[in-house]
């Protein structure tokens, strides 16, 4: 009711809680048009086609798209009956987008995935800062944020760089009462989960950080005998469609995935969650785990991990901020790769290789990609590692004189009305086409269709856009002198720490024994007066003490006062404490055991500062 009675507001909804339904169902009740600001493409074109199946009208606008694709998809909102426009953060403060700005009719801004507007921000995107322009634009609109994942100092940044009228918080809860959090260290990580595997049943998702280690796990899966694929953002998007869709269906049990894999799933029956290696921080890991269990049955989020984890996270520290050297050097590389002269290049964006430059250049490719992500915070540029899916055509001749066309070129009018036939809306937007599937329809080869498309594109009775394999790159600013590259010293070192907090937050949940895992997830993102889940790897050891939450919590709330301030012998504790020696004994030995406490070199007992 927040927003339908007007009020700006920050929507704080944990993964699977309906957040698209939070702007969508007061923008349809409302004439006009409904803009969602949202950074993941792939995310985007999944809500516009499921808009679209229910007959609604919805749009996208994205990184990659032509000039041309965006001036029709904006004169189609501006003249049409158009519902939804999704849009890029980047896109918003294009030229084109702002010159056309004022015509729409907008009833609703939503923001998804609004934590990235705060610098603080786990996945900070400078781009975001730009929304609050829109204020010029339509100064009496309702603005809608959401995101799943911020604690209550990144709340509060968010409210202020969109330029609330007021602050206003909604929150969903962080409790998942049938999701069971599980941590295991194992120095054999793939013995452990393979066991898990065989030990559940449904259908799961298991997390890793790179590439090739999906194709490696899968592999070993397969050779125990389990139904699994694997998926990452480098497949063919074919490929990626293909494996989600047969991971969807329940053809196939498992999905060994990177975090490209996940948002906009349409699978509430997960049964199991891991993450095969530790993630960078409680927020990424939170988002993902809760990708289980959806439909409100008992599921798992489980973490495996062991001391080499640990020791790769603390590196990522160096590989993740590159010395600032280092980054110029990538910033003017990039400018050279691409020929572009100091002073051009604002908005194009260039399809790129990554591979291909760092070999270019002799740099290491994750340096490399480390530096642009800096660059990126800076606002100097932006990389959108999301590849484009389809193919694109767009007629731009009228009916009549298709038909002309056809009668006077009797060799392509066969094609053309297989793609008349196979697609719709090919007159009034860029349509995404299949050329394999055109293919297949009119029994020729690939090869064919792609000449018959490009023949018609150069008689200009369509527009073909082919599909793009490689990331895109853009300059979001003009190219700058190397001496006039300035990257924040403050806010880079501020941005390491900010990282390094969020690593250790995380190795301190995948490392503490004492505190429930729910409740320690709960409490990080701000829910006060968290209780103990009773089912989680934490709980169960605690259970097997045979004493009560109070009784616990009892002993464990006297040790802290007794342990304040000095070290104490075993004996001094259980005099001081008037409660039964047993039950003192059994908690004390339960934080020894987890290393909530420890003994001093007088064998003494002290409270665990390093925890």
């Amino acid at each position: 009711m927040s927003v339908v009675n007007g009020h700006d507001t920050l929507g704080l909804l944990p993964t699977g809680g309906g957040k698209s339904l939070t702007f969508q169902i007061p923008a349809l009740a409302k004439e006009g048009i409904c803009l969602v600001i949202t950074p993941l493409i792939s995310l985007m074109k999944d809500q516009v086609n499921r808009l679209k199946e229910k007959g609604i009208k919805a749009v996208a606008i994205y990184s990659g798209m032509t000039r041309n694709e965006i001036s029709i998809v904006l004169d189609n909102c501006i003249y049409g009956d158009f519902k939804f426009l999704y849009i890029s953060p980047e896109r918003v403060g294009t030229d084109l987008f702002r010159a056309r700005a004022e015509r729409l009719n907008v009833n609703l801004i939503a923001v998804d995935e609004a934590h990235c507007i705060s610098q603080w921000g786990y996945d900070f995107r400078p781009s975001y800062l730009k929304i609050a322009d829109l204020r010029e634009f339509y100064p009496d609109t309702t603005l809608l944020a959401l995101t799943a994942t911020a604690t209550p100092d990144i709340l509060k940044d968010i409210q202020e760089k969109l330029k609330f009228r007021k602050e206003n918080v909604i929150r969903g809860s962080f409790e998942r009462k049938n999701l069971i959090y599980q941590v295991f260290h194992t120095e054999d990580k793939l013995h452990r989960l393979i066991k898990l595997l065989k030990s559940s049943e449904g259908s799961g998702i298991i997390y890793v950080r790179s590439r090739r280690r999906t194709h490696e796990l899968a592999q070993e899966i397969h050779r125990n005998k389990i139904s699994v694929t694997y998926y990452h953002a480098g497949l063919d998007p074919d490929v990626r469609t293909q494996r989600q869709e047969a991971w969807t269906s329940g053809k196939t049990r498992i999905i060994v995935a990177t975090n490209a894999f996940g948002m906009g799933i349409d699978k509430s029956a997960v049964r199991l969650v891991v993450h095969y290696e530790i993630p960078d921080s409680l927020e990424s890991y939170y988002q993902e785990a809760g990708r289980a269990g959806r439909d409100g049955k008992t599921a798992y989020a489980i973490l495996l991990y062991n001391n080499t984890d640990i020791r790769n996270m603390n590196r990522r520290v160096t590989t993740n901020f590159p010395v600032i050297k280092e980054i110029k050097r990538v910033y003017e590389a990039v400018g050279n790769y691409f020929q572009i002269p100091v002073g051009g290049g604002k908005g194009v964006a260039y399809d790129f290789d990554i591979l291909d430059f760092a070999k270019r250049f002799k740099m290491n490719t994750i340096n490399v990609y480390s530096s642009l992500k800096v660059l990126e915070r800076e606002g100097y540029l932006e990389l959108t590692e999301e590849i484009q899916s389809r193919s694109k055509v767009h007629f731009i001749v009228e009916r009549d004189d298709l038909y002309k066309f056809q009668v006077a070129n009797n060799q392509f009018d066969g094609f053309i009305k297989l793609l008349l036939r196979s697609y719709s809306g090919l007159f009034t937007e860029f349509v995404g086409i299949s050329e394999q599937f055109l293919a297949g329809k009119a029994n020729i080869n690939i090869q064919l269709v792609t000449q018959y498309l490009i023949k018609l594109s150069q008689q200009k009775i369509i527009n073909y856009i082919p599909r793009k394999k490689t990331p895109f790159l853009i300059f979001t600013e003009e190219r700058l002198d190397l001496k006039n590259v300035k990257i924040s010293h403050s806010n880079y070192i501020k941005r390491k720490e900010s990282f390094v907090l969020r690593q250790e937050k995380i190795q301190h949940y995948a490392g503490s024994g004492a505190k429930c895992r729910s409740q320690f997830l709960i409490s990080y993102f701000g829910e006060e007066d968290a209780k103990r889940c009773g089912l989680c790897d934490v709980c169960k050891r605690r259970n097997q003490l045979g004493l009560s939450e109070y009784e616990f919590d009892l002993v464990v709330d006297e040790l802290k006062e007794l342990l304040e301030s000095k070290s104490l012998r075993v004996e001094d504790i259980i005099d001081f404490m008037d409660l039964e020696e047993e039950k003192i004994i059994k908690v004390i030995r339960y934080l020894l055991d987890n290393d909530k406490i420890v003994y001093d070199i007088n064998q003494r007992i002290k409270w665990n500062r390093k925890l």
